[in-house]
Parts: structure tokens; sequence; C-alpha cells
């Protein structure tokens, strides 16, 4: 038995077409099931899952990552799938994310994210992901299982005590999990035909930027505990961490140079460098879509600085933390 879990809070505009989905899949009907933990929803949310042939379970709000551990207690699977209440899954991706489960020394698998919108962000967006799956390609073992297309061993999830709950949103439980995992030795591989397409991509440069701010703040809190990621780990292009390095170190040139003027060769040589940074991505995104391609440096400089912000904030958060503020 095959258990797939879906959390949800207020996922009315799109739970039906995931559980539709769902409902379609390629794998054999009677070797899977579906739960849907509703995270106290208040809009229609209930009411719809209840018209679909699947398990509803309803909790006080508690956030995504309670959520998905309530759904594995009631999870009667030894393999446990998760995806997200915005996500379409492909006809093939029950299949597709238990394939890798063959081979006993894996303990989760990630599948793809892919997108059918047609706004300029979100088509970036989606390019992001992509040079992320290439990296991904080239690796025996990845540490980092997103929850749009996860899946885990039931005793092996319930052995690492689930997600986090003190994550209160969907923002890098996941990949606090995941880095436990890693730590720990165990084997997670990436399998790019166990596909999703979320509905949900940022569509707007303020919802982009908010997105990143965030992403930024909560990786921050992984570090802490994982410092060693920080430096390397199979998901994050080097080349990322050094656009936001170079990104604020030409900013604080900038704003320095009135004082120091002998920081314009400071700020001469950051901006050299930080546009020799932009161009890998630049190179790799005009040939999957040329249009978003050639405008991916300006969306390069706001991912750069919205996460730097973010990291900034999580650092000044933890400080005054520390120091019983």
């Amino acid at each position: 038995m095959i258990s797939v879990i879906i959390p949800a809070y207020n996922a009315e505009e799109t739970i039906g077409q995931c559980l539709k989905a769902l409902a379609g899949q390629s794998y054999p009907a009677n070797l899977y099931e579906v739960i849907v933990v509703d995270d106290g929803s208040g809009d229609r949310t209930g009411s719809i899952v209840q018209n679909h042939a699947v398990r509803y379970v309803r909790q006080e709000n508690r956030g995504p990552a309670a959520a998905r551990n309530k759904g594995v207690q009631e999870a009667k699977g030894e393999i446990i799938l998760f995806t997200d209440s915005d996500c379409v899954p492909d006809i093939n991706w029950i299949q597709e994310m238990i394939k890798p489960f063959d081979q006993p020394e894996v303990a989760a698998v990630k599948g793809a994210y892919l997108t059918r919108q047609k706004s300029i962000v979100a088509r970036f967006a989606q390019l992001e992901f992509e040079e992320r799956f290439e990296m991904l390609k080239k690796v025996s073992m990845i540490d980092m299982v997103d929850t749009y297309s996860a899946g885990f061993r039931r005793h092996i999830f319930l052995k690492m005590g689930g997600f986090d709950t003190s994550f209160p949103v969907a923002n890098n439980e996941d990949t606090e999990l995941s880095y436990r995992m890693s730590t720990l030795g165990y084997r997670m591989i990436f399998n790019p035909e166990a596909k999703v397409y979320h509905l949900n991509h940022p569509n707007t440069i303020s919802r982009y930027a908010r997105l990143k701010f965030w992403r930024g703040y909560w990786r921050m809190v992984v570090y802490k505990r994982f410092p060693d990621k920080m430096v390397k780990d199979t998901y994050t292009p080097q080349t990322l961490k050094l656009q936001v390095l170079f990104l604020y170190l030409s900013l604080v040139a900038l704003l320095l140079i009135a004082i120091w003027p002998h920081l314009a060769l400071l700020l001469f040589f950051s901006i050299i460098v930080l546009i020799f940074l932009l161009l890998p991505f630049t190179a790799f995104a005009v040939k999957q879509d040329p249009v978003v391609g050639l405008i991916s440096p300006f969306f390069l400089l706001i991912r750069a600085a919205s996460l730097g912000a973010g990291i900034i904030w999580g650092v000044l958060s933890y400080s005054k933390k520390a120091r019983g503020l």
C-alpha cells in the first residue's frame, strides 16, 4: 500500500485539481490511498475534499509540518508520498515516485516541479528549478527532498520524528528534515520523471521578492543547525551564494565610497565579478526560454537582494534571541 498525503489550508481554488489528478493515476487504484489533512481551513476546502474518494482528516491550524506528520500517523502504507494542495501530479507520478524504492537502501525520493503558467516571473522561477534539476541529475545521492513531490519509507520518517513543527509555514521544514537524514547517511535520490505541475509559482515581482526574502530567513534557521550545509549542498548553486555576497559587497562599497574613496576599486571589482556570476544562469536560461533568459540578470539581482535581506534578518533575529532581547 502507498499512502499519498496532502496538507491543505484554505485550498478551495486548487485542491480539486490535485485530487482529480491523483484519482487518474496509472498506478492501480486499489494499491494506494489519498489522505488530505485539512489544517483548520476557513473556506470550502473541507466540503470539496469530501466530494472525492479520499480520506479526510481535519485538525486545528498548526501549520503544514504538523499536518503532514498527522497524515503519516493516519497512513496505512509503508511508502509515504507527499505533494501540495496546489500541485497537479502527472498521470505517472505515483508509479515514478515508488520506482527507486525497489532499491532497499533508498530512504527518500524527490520528484520534479513543473508549471504551465505563462507569466514571465513564473517562467523565470521555473528556470531556477530547471537549473537545480540539472545539478541533481549529476549526483547519485542528494541531500534535499522537497515536499511538493517527496517520498519516504514510513518507518524511517517516523524514526526521524517527522517534520519539525517549530517551522510554522511551508518554508524549509523539508530542508531541515532532509539535512537531518543526510547527516545520518540515509540515501536520498532524485527522479526527474516523477513530475508535479505547480499552479502557484510567483507571478509578480513583489510576490517573488517576498518569497525569496522568507526563503533566505528560514534557510538561515536551518543553517544554524547544519552550518556545513552553508558551504556546500547538492541543491544550491554555488553561484547563487556568490551573487548574494558580491551584490551586497557592491552595495556596501557604494554606500561608503563618499567616506572612503579608495573603496572605488572594491566597488569596480565587485561589480565585474557579479556580472560574471550572472552569466552562467543567463546562458542556461536563454537556451531554455530566450525571452526570459534575456531579462534573467534583472531577476537574478532581485533574487540576490531578497535572499540577502532575508539572511540578514535571520542573523539579526537570532542575535536578538541569543541576547535575550
